[in-house]
């Protein structure tokens, strides 16, 4: 049974989906507890699947009785488990999310919405475990696919903004399958271990190289990698609050375990560090994401594309740590983005409530909040904490992981990126608190209606998670260095 926890992981949510329009063709209320249990049970499943990937070792699925390299092969091990415990948490907290909101904001299309959030968990589970490069781009596109509609289910300028994804999340698709085609045409296989076992024999080629290169590109597209990051922060921006929570954590996240994969388990990390030493660019680019990303960021008056802003800064930072070729920088890279997709996921939320709630869009208006919202002043006190990289969270001891791996790989320019995005983050948290605490004579007049319980609860899972991250961060490193580093590292 244990060997079947990762295909039932993908089914769970994909048969939901699938059944969904049928079920709740005439009780649209159904979906939201449909999807509440489904992705309760994922959670569930994902802690027997690490516990079972700890205690025994890494599992490959092989579907269809073709045994690799002719058939697909699923992989899941260590990394690969730990990811998808994140994902199907995150997942189920944005469906909770979600139930004061979308009666108001989605009407009608409650199943639709519902339909595509399944669809598109169980599409980011088949990237976490896929096994080949070409299961991995329809999984890939099946999640892009879900994540267009989702950003668009509202209408007016979220079409639009979903539209311009659309756009540069095809030509990263292309970019990506293109990059595929050299490697299959140089190697013959498309599973990734096989691939691995014949590379060190081919890395003359320039095929490969391009192909390497073809895949990067067309991944960091996908992950919003400064500079092809101009289709997130709009994406992020203009979807509706209920979609906000669920993509900012987790598509790019996700999308990045992939291009890690690629990296490090495809072309291992010797070959990457002294023969292709493409993480010389991976290192660069991680130090311009980390200071632009942290500048736009501290440049905006509109909060959600202010967190967007920042989600691409720490991307930047998560790519500093993994390009530094070693196992500090890989593991503090990694446990960073545990941690920033939980931030990620608990700004949005506190961006949702403040405009649901109190019609806040923009730092001008936060002084409608001030102290009269303990909750979401209170989580976005930690938050900032856990963004700015302050202990105890779980931020502080990420990006003191990356410094140490920077430091050990003698990367000083990487070192003085991560301190100058954390200051430019502190001072972009400094113009959300003045905002919040400026004084004005309008606001006794102003009253409050009572939190919702679920805007309490995902709210202060993903702020007490920050800390917890933080307190447990010595054994959940050991973690990582016990079950997920890379072969060769």
């Amino acid at each position: 049974m244990s060997h079947q926890l990762p295909v039932i992981l993908f089914l769970l949510p994909l048969l939901a989906a699938i059944s969904m329009p049928v079920v709740c063709l005439k009780h649209r209320h159904w979906s939201q507890p449909i999807s509440t249990a489904t992705l309760a049970a994922m959670v569930l499943v994902s802690i027997l699947n690490l516990y079972n990937i700890v205690h025994h070792g890494e599992i490959r699925y092989v579907f269809s009785g073709w045994a690799a390299p002719l058939g697909i092969e699923w992989v899941a091990d260590g990394l690969a488990s730990i990811v998808l415990l994140l994902l199907s948490i995150l997942g189920l907290l944005g469906v909770v999310f979600n139930k004061p909101i979308y009666p108001k904001a989605l009407g009608g299309r409650i199943v639709h919405f519902h339909t595509l959030i399944l669809l598109f968990i169980s599409a980011l589970t088949g990237i976490t475990f896929a096994g080949d490069l070409f299961n991995l781009f329809v999984f890939l596109e099946v999640a892009a696919i879900s994540s267009y509609a989702l950003v668009g289910v509202a209408g007016g300028r979220a079409l639009f903004a979903a539209f311009r994804y659309l756009i540069l999340g095809t030509i990263g698709a292309a970019l990506y399958l293109l990059g595929v085609s050299y490697l299959y045409a140089v190697t013959g296989t498309l599973n990734m271990a096989d691939i691995a076992s014949k590379l060190p024999m081919l890395l003359s080629s320039k095929a490969l190289v391009g192909g390497l290169l073809f895949m990067f590109i067309g991944l960091g597209i996908k992950m919003a990698l400064v500079p092809f990051h101009t289709w997130m922060p709009e994406a992020y921006t203009y979807a509706p609050e209920s979609v906000s929570p669920i993509l900012a954590p987790l598509i790019t996240k996700v999308v990045l375990l992939a291009w890690v994969r690629i990296i490090y388990w495809v072309f291992d990390a010797s070959i990457v560090i002294y023969d292709i030493p493409i993480l010389k660019i991976v290192a660069v680019l991680g130090v311009l994401a980390a200071v632009i990303g942290s500048s736009l960021a501290l440049a905006q008056r509109d909060i959600k594309m202010m967190f967007a802003y920042g989600g691409i800064a720490h991307i930047g930072i998560i790519i500093i740590g993994i390009g530094q070729g070693n196992q500090t920088g890989f593991v503090g890279g990694i446990f960073y983005l545990l941690n920033d997709a939980v931030m990620q996921a608990g700004l949005f939320y506190i961006a949702g409530v403040a405009f649901y709630l109190y019609g806040v869009r923009t730092i001008d208006d936060l002084w409608h909040i001030g102290k009269q919202a303990p909750w979401l002043t209170g989580s976005l006190i930690i938050m900032a904490l856990g963004m700015i990289g302050l202990p105890p969270t779980g931020g502080f001891f990420g990006k003191w992981y990356i410094i140490l791996g920077a430091l050990e790989a003698g990367n000083y320019i990487s070192v003085a990126a991560v301190v100058l995005s954390t200051l430019l983050t502190l001072a972009y948290f400094v113009k959300l608190f003045e905002g919040i605490f400026r004084q004005t004579s309008a606001r006794s007049n102003i009253q409050f209606g009572e939190v919702p319980l679920a805007f309490k609860l995902t709210m202060g899972i993903t702020s007490a998670a920050i800390i917890i991250l933080g307190l447990f961060s010595a054994p959940i490193v050991q973690l990582l260095l016990d079950n997920a580093l890379p072969p060769g590292l």
